[in-house]
């Protein structure tokens, strides 16, 4: 493979993960490659970093398909070569190699130890993440397995002993003991996917393991850290979303030509046309109300939907919100204007209590319930969006309910955390309630920030 051909499928890859990279900035990547040369690695991994990658958020992952396609190693390399006494996974050669990795992250700090704990980590892989006979399509290497061989909870005693012999506390032995850890990790995780790559190609990696960008992570996929990070990104992106929401409603203020004024004004000018006129635009704002099922992982998916919704309030008239899980319960009043979003979230969860009478989530149920209880909150001006999974534990699914809410709205639309594939399977009722309300596969910010767009707009999201 060129060097070209690899910096062609380094580019799709990070396109497929989530990085917006243009041909020009491919283009800007090779030019700077042009005048750098290609003898330092670091230095490449810097002027691809400056040429393409646009948002702090996204450097994690063009680390770790970098990584891939421009590895560290080839092959075993030295540091993962068998130990010289022939014996690679005895109990003696462990017992040597986890004191050796104990003393290295003891002293990981500068650039030295750094690299002497990298190429434990191959050389970890390589002694213990060996799976060899395994089946066609699996994969040879397993950084589980070599962390598991090499104990991660005694690795994690013994740093914390010799910290706390250096004379520091037992607190900030223990954080910088799971930091130390957590970075070791890391490095063989990311050594098993260069071994994984060398055997089946980069490109199946980067699809299969490398981690998207924030904005294309599936909200049922995220990590307590991933969730933390999500909320730093709602107000920025409804900022953005608010700022081309006005521009396009500025654009389109112009209503219907109006022909008699139009032909009324060019005989001035002979019957030339030169100026149009039109007839003026009735300004249109939607009352949106929102119906969240806030049961299990789905949670997460209607909590940042409602965030981002209300952080949009002033796209719409009205908005009011309820969440269920067998019982509908308001949450409008916790959306209050520069409300703090940690807040607004441990509102959100401590609602689920409010939401659930015998805990198992029941759609037909809830529906039956805000028909009786909140119906007056739809009207013929309001916009109905329904937020869950359409997993209903095979219960009733009260669907001459929800086509009497629908009949009563102008529009309505479902927002399923679930990929479209999986609608329809198992207890999901997702095909049914889909012939009755337009359902929408929404499992990312990013195709979360597309729906609010359209539906802001008044135009139809796609489906």
């Amino acid at each position: 493979m060129t060097l070209l051909d690899t910096h062609i499928g380094f580019i799709e890859a990070l396109r497929s993960a989530g990085l917006s990279v243009s041909l020009a900035e491919g283009l800007d990547a090779i030019d700077a490659m042009r005048h750098i040369g290609w003898g330092d690695r670091d230095v490449v991994r810097t002027a691809y970093a400056a040429t393409l990658v646009k948002k702090q958020t996204q450097r994690v992952t063009f680390d770790a398909i970098f990584d891939l396609y421009y590895p560290r190693l080839v092959g075993a390399g030295v540091a993962g070569e068998p130990a010289s006494d022939g014996v690679r996974d005895n109990g003696a050669a462990l017992g040597r190699f986890v004191d050796t990795l104990a003393e290295a992250l003891g002293d990981a700090e500068g650039q030295g130890p750094r690299q002497r704990l990298q190429d434990l980590a191959v050389e970890a892989v390589g002694r213990f993440g060996a799976m060899p006979g395994r089946g066609p399509g699996l994969s040879s290497w397993s950084a589980y397995t070599a962390l598991q061989r090499v104990s991660p909870e005694q690795l994690v005693a013994q740093l914390v002993a010799g910290l706390m012999a250096r004379g520091m506390a037992e607190e900030d032995a223990v954080r910088l003991a799971g930091r130390r850890i957590g970075t070791f990790t890391a490095l063989v995780e990311g050594d098993a996917r260069r071994r994984i790559a060398e055997e089946k190609g980069p490109e199946h990696v980067a699809n299969v393991v490398v981690r998207p960008t924030i904005d294309r992570l599936d909200f049922t996929a995220a990590r307590r850290s991933d969730l933390e990070e999500m909320r730093r990104e709602i107000y920025p992106l409804a900022r953005r979303l608010a700022s081309r929401l006005t521009k396009q409603q500025h654009a389109r203020r112009r209503g219907a030509l109006d022909f008699r004024r139009t032909v009324r004004a060019s005989l001035s000018t002979g019957g030339v046309p030169l100026e149009t006129h039109h007839k003026p635009k009735r300004p249109h704002r939607t009352e949106l109300v929102i119906l969240c099922d806030v049961s299990g992982s789905v949670a997460n998916f209607a909590q940042f939907t409602l965030l981002l919704v209300f952080a949009l309030r002033e796209q719409f008239q009205k908005v009011r919100a309820f969440t269920f899980v067998d019982d509908v319960h308001e949450v409008t009043q916790h959306f209050t204007p520069g409300g703090d979003v940690v807040e607004v979230m441990e509102h959100l969860a401590a609602s689920t209590a409010h939401a659930a009478l015998w805990g198992r989530t029941n759609y037909g149920r809830a529906f039956t319930r805000f028909a009786e209880e909140h119906s007056d909150a739809l009207g013929p001006k309001t916009s109905l969006l329904v937020l869950g999974d359409a997993r209903s534990n095979y219960s009733d699914l009260a669907l001459p309910v929800l086509r009497e809410l629908t009949a009563a709205v102008r529009h309505s639309w479902w927002l399923n955390p679930e990929h479209a594939r999986h609608w329809g399977t198992g207890d999901s009722a997702a095909a049914v309630y889909g012939e009755i309300v337009p359902m929408v596969e929404c499992r990312n910010l990013t195709q979360l920030e597309e729906f609010v767009s359209a539906i802001s707009m008044g135009t139809q999201p796609a489906r």
